[in-house]
């Protein structure tokens, strides 16, 4: 992030997912969200997680997102979009963005338990892939990281409340 546009760039996307995962955690969703950006700077698609609500294991912000760009757009190729996702994709959600052909995808925070970008593989680079995609990660780090403490502190805490 050296060039200070695409850092202010990237900064301004970033909060607008991490809206979108505060509205995930009001929802009762573990608090991801994504906004789809075309390579003119455009907002194609933004969604956060939906597993609960729509009881469907896929509805990730991620996938969310692309469905609804590649929609609104008549074509599966996200070509050129820009990812901007508060946590680190999932092994599921990074294969959906080889398939998507997305031209890269930006980060907050890590995810140590099942970051496929980054922490745990790099599906990203994959050479044995079809297409593979640059990852930025790391913005607004802490902002995405403290939203699902929050989130999961709380859910902890109620869990002993009610002895679930």
């Amino acid at each position: 992030m050296s060039d200070p546009t695409d850092e202010a760039t990237h900064r301004r996307w970033m909060l607008e997912a991490l809206s979108l995962a505060e509205r995930a955690a009001a929802a009762g969703e573990v608090p991801v969200g994504c906004v789809l950006v075309s390579a003119e700077g455009v907002s194609l698609a933004r969604a956060h997680n939906l597993r609960e609500a729509l009881e469907d294991p896929t509805a990730h912000a991620e996938v969310l997102a692309m469905r609804s760009a590649a929609a609104d757009l008549g074509t599966w190729r996200l070509e050129g979009v820009t990812a901007y996702v508060t946590l680190e994709p999932c092994v599921m959600c990074a294969g959906a963005f080889v398939n998507a052909r997305i031209g890269r995808v930006v980060y907050g925070c890590d995810d140590p338990k099942a970051g496929a970008v980054s922490t745990l593989y790099q599906l990203h680079q994959d050479a044995r892939l079809n297409h593979r995609y640059p990852v930025l990660g790391g913005v607004e780090a802490g902002a995405c990281a403290e939203v699902l403490r929050t989130f999961f502190r709380a859910r902890r805490k109620g869990s002993a409340l009610t002895g679930g």
